[in-house]
């Protein structure tokens, strides 16, 4: 059975996109503001600190943890190589000994005379944070985020999983409900993102990750599909961090969706050209949605970022919130004044659309979230 998220997408030809780039830690900047950037410029660099790798010497030893001082070749503080040897116990005259080495480069954190453990702490970890998108430096907000703006079309999706990826946009399907499937994946795929229609197969996303595609945007897929290509089952709250290629990004939601045919027609209208994307989903508070960013060349363009529960007019496109037409998109045609009796036989204000398939419909306006133009 099919099911659709419908949060009120952004579905935009021309926007100015703003990207808060944020360190994990605090860190060092590289970029000031005015400065432009590619998307593989890295505008930040931190150090975080390695989890401590754990030697387990009283145990190896066969001595009492109170013990093991004796035994340290190693003091707190002392940098180690990988291998070498940190303990070591002599017995009969040096016939016999045992010895513990540290598994890792590192140095010396914590000798426990109480658990008879060491811990040493490998180097921290370098993470260089990339601009992601092409654009200009807007702000440095501390020593942890800048804010980058680009003109980029802009398309929202529902859910995804992958990381940030970047790709020209190449179409796999003919029109947005069709299936995408192995059979239309060629080595021509290799580091494309490509843009399917109603549904992507397991198999598919199977040679996509042998040929090197490095995104998939198709309308939907089946949830045990889902399962099999992640590896594991995935709620919807939060996703990105996993480990998969290609990056995916469902548009409509679960099942056999169509992808809606105005975001249909501005990904084909796109095609050939370099886009941005990531999969990270957030469903809870501060809503994190899938997106595909595709920059454009413009000195200037008009932000019309704005409320999506703001007035609705004619022509607005709207996506049903509702059974029995939910996930259904059309036009607003008519937005009659007076309430008017629905099927529960209360009054509401209703509105009138036209669905994509030419079908006119009348729902209360209490059922319908707004997609932004």
């Amino acid at each position: 059975m099919s099911q659709a998220y419908t949060p009120g997408l952004k579905v935009k030809r021309l926007t100015i996109v703003r990207e808060n780039r944020r360190l994990p830690v605090s860190g060092k900047i590289l970029v000031k503001k005015g400065d432009d950037v590619k998307s593989d410029t890295i505008v930040a660099t931190a150090n975080l600190p390695s989890t401590p790798e754990v030697v387990e010497v009283a145990d190896s030893l066969g001595v009492d943890p109170e013990d093991i001082e004796r035994y340290m070749l190693k003091k707190v503080g002392d940098p180690v190589k990988k291998n070498e040897t940190i303990s070591q116990l002599r017995l009969f005259f040096g016939l016999v000994s045992k010895a513990c080495a540290s598994p890792v480069e590192g140095v010396i954190d914590l000798v426990s005379d109480t658990t008879g453990k060491v811990f040493i702490r490998p180097p921290d970890i370098l993470v260089e944070l990339k601009a992601y998108v092409p654009g200009r430096i807007t702000n440095v907000i501390s020593d942890q985020e800048v804010v980058i703006e680009t003109p980029a079309a802009l398309v929202q999706g529902i859910f995804g999983v992958g990381g940030e990826k970047e790709g020209k946009l190449m179409m796999v399907a003919n029109s947005p409900d069709e299936e995408l499937t192995a059979d239309r994946i060629g080595p021509e795929c290799a580091g494309k993102v490509l843009v399917g229609g109603s549904l992507v197969t397991i198999s598919a996303l199977r040679r996509m990750r042998e040929i090197g595609a490095v995104g998939a945007v198709v309308g939907g897929i089946d949830n045990k599909d889902l399962a099999e290509f992640v590896g594991y089952e995935i709620g919807v709250a939060i996703t990105g961090q996993e480990d998969v290629s290609p990056t995916l990004i469902l548009t409509e939601g679960f099942g056999k969706i169509s992808m809606a045919k105005r975001t249909f027609s501005l990904l084909k209208s796109l095609v050939g050209k370099k886009a941005c994307i990531n999969g990270a989903t957030q469903i809870r508070a501060g809503v994190i949605r899938p997106e595909i960013i595709v920059p454009v060349e413009a000195l200037q363009v008009i932000d019309t970022d704005g409320d999506l529960t703001a007035g609705m007019s004619l022509g607005t496109y709207v996506r049903v919130i509702r059974d029995p037409y939910l996930g259904f998109i059309g036009r607003i045609i008519d937005l009659p004044v007076n309430p008017q009796r629905i099927d529960t036989e209360s009054y509401a204000r209703v509105l009138e659309l036209e669905l994509e398939n030419g079908e006119k419909i009348i729902v209360p306006r209490a059922n319908v979230e707004l997609i932004e133009e």
